[in-house]
């Protein structure tokens, strides 16, 4: 008899936790000290365990992913236009327009939904300051002729590197490319510290701005030289982060198996797109996104199919950030027509470290029968 439903709800992801034991043996000295935030102990170790991991030499934590990357733009102190994707989460664009830039919108290509560099040029003008691409589901940006383009007119390019935490390109840590690239640890990602997130820049003497801005602008104990945010991770959050790193291998291993299983019953399926896989990256398989592309039933039924089963995927990313009704009086979502309908076509399938195998499996019967 063929399965019909999960024996238990199934989310699009679950958080990775360490043994409890563990963490509470981290907080004892917690409890010791009273020393909860401020750039306590933990922080320092998880900055540097960071550094070591994400191959970069400087580097600076933040309470999240979000306020990581809006105060990075402000400490580059740039002005005008930033030209970014619309195919991302709401991060990434009210990053932007926090800091008093002007998105500008650029569409992205149709086979790993990175923004479409072929494009990219046109859209740069005399107002141009930045480029904020975005890594998506794990694929990276075309980064080397980014990187051209951005030299080319001077340019400052921060990555979005949300999803791509740990992987490398050409050997080389994600984080090594572009003048900064923003990584979020939030409690759904691949590697988490509960809430957080963190910034690899290239120029040392952001380290010091990027501080201030999260700390108040605080810079001794009885001075403020300038108008700074609280952007400060917690010691509980960086306790957590060192606890999931030491596992976050295995969990992308897990991953990477189950992501196979994926690959295998759904590919070669007419009307069923996967991403194909850059021979250059070491991916972390954040995502299982699918692209429903003509086939017998659409999107929003496989959608539903699922839902009847207990099984929550998810419409990632969808509506596309130019068509949120906070932008949709100066932005025109076809005006970026591939993102526009790779937004209704995509859903992202459950993916996480104890996923069991049969799920996996029931999913795919469910989509294929």
């Amino acid at each position: 008899m063929i399965k019909e439903k999960a024996d238990h709800p199934i989310a699009v992801t679950r958080s990775s936790l360490p043994p409890l034991e563990e963490y509470v043996e981290m907080l004892k000295p917690l409890w010791e000290s009273a020393w909860l935030t401020n750039m306590g102990e933990y922080h320092r170790e998880f900055a540097e365990l960071l550094k070591q991991y994400l191959q970069t030499p400087n580097l600076e934590l933040f309470v999240n992913g979000h306020m990581a990357l809006e105060l990075t733009l402000q400490a580059m102190g740039l002005h005008g236009e930033v030209i970014t994707t619309p195919f991302s989460f709401a991060s990434t664009t009210h990053a932007i327009v926090r800091n008093g830039l002007t998105p500008v919108f650029c569409d992205i290509n149709p086979v790993d939904y990175t923004l479409d560099v072929d494009r990219l040029e046109a859209l740069v003008t005399e107002r141009t300051a930045a480029i904020v691409p975005v890594h998506v589901y794990g694929n990276i940006c075309d980064m080397d002729r980014i990187g051209e383009i951005a030299n080319r007119h001077h340019l400052k390019v921060i990555y979005d590197a949300a999803h791509t935490f740990g992987e490398t390109y050409d050997g080389r840590g994600i984080g090594q490319y572009g003048d900064a690239s923003m990584f979020s640890f939030h409690a759904t990602k691949v590697f988490h510290s509960i809430e957080g997130g963190a910034v690899a820049f290239q120029d040392e003497g952001l380290a010091g701005v990027l501080y201030e801005l999260k700390n108040f602008g605080i810079t001794g104990y009885e001075s403020v030289d300038s108008v700074g945010a609280n952007g400060k991770m917690n010691e509980f959050q960086a306790a957590m982060g060192i606890l999931n790193l030491r596992r976050v291998d295995e969990d992308i291993d897990r991953r990477r198996a189950l992501a196979m299983r994926y690959r295998e019953r759904l590919a070669g399926t007419e009307g069923i797109r996967l991403c194909p896989e850059n021979p250059r990256v070491r991916y972390n398989y954040a995502y299982m996104p699918v692209v429903f592309d003509g086939y017998r039933k659409d999107r929003d039924q496989i959608f539903s199919e699922l839902a009847d089963a207990d099984i929550h995927a998810r419409k990632y990313f969808y509506p596309c950030i130019n068509d949120f009704k906070c932008y949709r009086d100066r932005y025109h979502a076809e005006d970026t027509p591939v993102a526009s309908r790779i937004s209704r076509q995509v859903l992202t399938l459950p993916l996480y470290a104890q996923l069991e195998p049969e799920i996996v499996d029931l999913i795919c019967d469910i989509i294929l029968r």
